[in-house]
């Protein structure tokens, strides 16, 4: 994924998606040749010339201060994570972005993780990597996302689900989310913020590759550019044993993790969703069998660098 093209597209996406009237400037009867705002309008909106504008849109020039930065993203009234995506973004191309392309590294997590996970008892967790992939649940994370595969994929680098697929690919996901298409760009939007993170990751844009092959969907979503937040979602879910609840599912960074998150699932308490939920973990509760990844006690694993998620 060429950090420069990627700069350079997101920059043309958002700014069309603006029209003069949404940032206070005149409309004038004239016959738009563009969609939203012109690159000079944008541009005196930042306060730097066109030209230089339409290099970093071009990819042509790599040296934006932070200052120019941040008053092209209150040009384009992007929120805090946009803006850091920006930033991302333009910090990857200085570095050369795909040009330094590293060997893809296996996630794992830590044992201290894999306690962590434990201590949240029935709770349904999950670990995801900067890909997205699950690199860890428990028994009642399983059941909730995804009860009909295995559960011990997640101890199988090779065999790992990935949310991002299993969202637009997996039928059982697809009619797991009464409001698919909210939960389907959220996926999209974090997608976003890992290709701004990681650009030069191989494994990363084979993903994207194969999801824009096989789903329009993905693909009218993906070219929108937009990006989203790792932090608090709700979403209405129709499991297949337990039926409809309104959960929450909140995400919070793995210490040390390079850019894991563990996602946990709770509902309003003394609601008939929380209810849901606890009958959800009396009914595959035979043992605990909590799973995890490949894990060496005390061992902390590798990960790639972060790019500047």
């Amino acid at each position: 994924m060429n950090s420069k093209s990627q700069l350079g597209r997101f920059l043309r996406t958002r700014r069309a998606q603006l029209q003069p009237a949404d940032v206070g400037l005149p409309m004038f009867d004239e016959r738009r040749r563009v969609p939203g705002l012109r690159r000079d309008e944008l541009a005196q909106l930042a306060g730097v010339s066109e030209s230089y504008y339409m290099r970093l849109e071009q990819g042509l020039s790599l040296n934006a201060s932070t200052e120019v930065l941040d008053a092209i993203a209150r040009a384009l009234r992007l929120d805090e994570t946009e803006r850091r995506h920006l930033h991302d973004l333009a910090g990857a191309g200085r570095k050369g972005g795909n040009e330094r392309t590293r060997r893809p590294t296996r996630e794992n997590i830590t044992e201290t993780t894999q306690r962590l996970i434990d201590a949240f008892g029935d709770t349904p967790v999950i670990v995801l990597g900067r890909r997205s992939d699950v690199l860890a649940w428990n028994r009642t994370g399983h059941a909730l996302f995804a009860g009909h595969l295995d559960p011990m994929s997640p101890e199988h680098p090779a065999r790992r689900p990935n949310t991002a697929r299993l969202v637009f690919l997996d039928a059982h996901t697809r009619e797991l989310y009464a409001d698919w298409p909210k939960k389907a760009r959220d996926v999209v939007g974090r997608l976003r913020l890992a290709v701004g993170r990681h650009p030069d990751d191989p494994t990363l844009a084979a993903l994207i590759g194969e999801l824009v092959m096989n789903s329009p969907e993905f693909t009218a979503m993906w070219s929108e550019h937009r990006v989203r937040a790792w932090d608090i979602a709700t979403y209405r879910m129709r499991h297949p044993l337990v039926g409809p609840m309104d959960v929450t599912q909140q995400a919070m960074s793995v210490p040390n993790g390079q850019g894991q998150r563990m996602v946990a699932v709770t509902a309003e308490a003394g609601s008939a969703s929380q209810s849901a939920l606890a009958l959800l973990a009396q009914a595959t509760a035979p043992g605990d069998r909590t799973r995890r990844a490949d894990t060496t006690p005390g061992q902390t694993p590798v990960a790639a660098t972060d790019s500047v998620s």
